[in-house]
């Protein structure tokens, strides 16, 4: 896994979920609660989920080869999109299916006490866990920024979907628990159905966020706003270029961006020089942003004077004078 931390939160997130599965199947067992069977769901997909993301993790770091020129890194993009849309679908579509069934054919719950030890003991787990990625994404959520901000704009997805399973993981704990609970006190099993039906929409709404932000990583993000404006000020910082024509940045993987350029230099610059002035900038912009690990730069004429504009699909940006 990369040094973003995200190992470390992923095994904490599988460790307790395969731990909170097994004791949900046995309370659903016990108790036949139709929200403890969602929940025991919910976490064999968590626990699928955090296989999936060590496995993505594991493809990432396969070396380039000619089929795969710029290396496997959105490996990690793939998986955590099949995460979020398979396995959250899948489980709160049968949590949805769990909860009309309970609805058409109520019953009394059995031992009611189990499912309600469960699931305070899971929640108590899950707290752990979500603390553990929070700590974790800490470590690499910039100052300042919001965690709405961080899920979206991430690079590495596996520390938003873990910090979305775990707050979904929490929410649908305590689902279960109103569920269970007001049956045990009314007497009246449709309010463990209502618990299983809100378990359901909650994991079908994690499954499309999810997906959503995934989708963009897979289709490709530029440079943040901030990483880019690095990048700039390390290109026009020194007196070698003229002029920044136009520039591209893409993320090959969470930990590697490309940055390609089309820089003026002076016409009269021998090739020898313009060479030697491309390697010192390729380092400022490396200590710059050191995910900018694959930088191309092609060098043109720059004549003071000359401003025509690049073609339309260039992304264009002018050096301040």
């Amino acid at each position: 896994m990369s040094a973003s931390g995200g190992g470390k939160a992923i095994l904490a997130a599988f460790l307790a979920n395969m731990g909170i599965a097994l004791a949900k199947f046995i309370a659903w067992f016990l108790s036949g609660s139709a929200s403890m069977l969602a929940e025991a769901i919910h976490s064999v997909a968590d626990s699928g989920n955090q296989l999936l993301l060590m496995l993505g993790g594991r493809q990432a770091k396969k070396k380039a080869d000619r089929e795969h020129p710029f290396g496997y890194g959105r490996e990690r993009y793939v998986y955590a999109f099949v995460v979020s849309i398979i396995l959250f679908s899948v489980g709160g579509l049968f949590s949805i299916y769990e909860g009309i069934e309970k609805l058409t054919h109520p019953h009394e719950l059995e031992n009611a006490w189990i499912p309600i030890a469960v699931l305070v003991v899971a929640i108590v787990l899950e707290s752990f866990s979500l603390r553990t990625a929070v700590k974790e994404s800490n470590h690499v959520r910039a100052k300042g920024q919001s965690w709405v901000s961080f899920v979206r704009h991430a690079k590495a997805p596996e520390l938003p979907v873990v910090l979305l399973e775990d707050i979904a993981a929490l929410a649908g704990l305590v689902f279960a628990l109103f569920g269970v609970g007001m049956t045990v006190i009314t007497h009246n099993p449709v309010f463990d159905a209502i618990g299983t039906l809100m378990i359901g929409t909650l994991l079908i709404l994690v499954a499309i966020t999810l997906g959503i932000e995934t989708k963009s990583l897979l289709v490709g993000e530029g440079a943040t706003d901030t990483d880019h404006d690095r990048i700039v000020d390390a290109i026009s910082d020194g007196p070698e270029v003229e002029k920044i024509i136009h520039i591209k940045t893409l993320y090959l993987g969470p930990d590697e961006l490309l940055v390609a350029a089309k820089l003026g230099f002076a016409s009269d610059a021998p090739l020898m020089h313009v060479a030697s002035d491309i390697d010192r900038v390729e380092a400022r912009v490396r200590a710059a942003v050191p995910a900018a690990r694959i930088i191309y730069f092609e060098p043109d004429i720059y004549r003071p004077g000359d401003d025509s504009t690049p073609p339309t699909s260039e992304f264009v940006i002018k050096s301040t004078d």
